[in-house]
């Protein structure tokens, strides 16, 4: 059974570490989470959405259960899941993880040199190998029935919270019971650096390294 107190409607520090080793699939891609930040909407100035609404960050403002996918250094697509009751803004961004299948697609995105711990290592680099694009920007993520795997068409599939009847682009199979995890400054801010906001799974390869 999946984590019980896992509710997409908690803010995002209480949801990041409920996502780590859970599976996130999109096509024939599938991730197990290994390393996430958490975003606390208005209330934090490194968030997309510190200073409310904009075209950019919109999702987060939207209902949970939602991806969003934003430009990072106009190269990159970066996921995000939305998290919290519509109109707080709180969102998890998905910083690595671990290719479990769609191996071979993963390789043809992202070249035949880089190291397999490497492939999804880095928000960037995890976007890259899930096929992240803007115009996935809110598309809905729904949780796999209990007891199932994110293995593509054939998952059964939990109603999205929001209920907006919104097609379902991702699939994520959470993990039986949490999985020990540390916490630290997230990475790559100048904002709120220091708050204890990112999250990951200890001695995992793929977990990227701060500088």
């Amino acid at each position: 059974m999946p984590n019980p107190t896992f509710d997409w409607h908690s803010p995002a520090d209480v949801v990041a570490p409920l996502l780590l080793g859970a599976v996130l699939r999109h096509g024939p891609v599938a991730i197990r989470i290994t390393e996430v930040e958490a975003y606390l909407g208005e209330a934090d100035p490194a968030s997309h959405a510190a200073k409310g609404p904009t075209p950019r960050c919109r999702t987060m403002f939207g209902p949970p259960g939602h991806l969003y996918v934003y430009a990072s250094y106009g190269i990159h697509r970066a996921g995000n899941v939305v998290c919290s009751p519509a109109g707080t803004a709180s969102a998890v961004l998905l910083r690595s993880g671990e290719v479990v299948d769609g191996y071979d697609a993963t390789r043809t995105r992202r070249g035949p040199t880089c190291p397999d711990a490497g492939l999804a290592r880095g928000p960037g680099n995890l976007g890259k190998a899930l096929g992240l694009d803007l115009h996935l920007d809110g598309a809905t993520i729904a949780l796999a029935a209990p007891g199932e795997v994110a293995s593509g068409s054939t998952t059964t599939c939990l109603p999205a919270p929001s209920g907006d009847g919104a097609p379902t682009a991702f699939v994520l199979s959470l993990p039986g019971s949490p999985v020990p995890y540390q916490t630290g400054p997230r990475v790559g801010i100048t904002k709120n650096a220091e708050a204890p906001l990112r999250f990951w799974i200890p001695g995992d390869p793929t977990v990227s390294r701060r500088r």
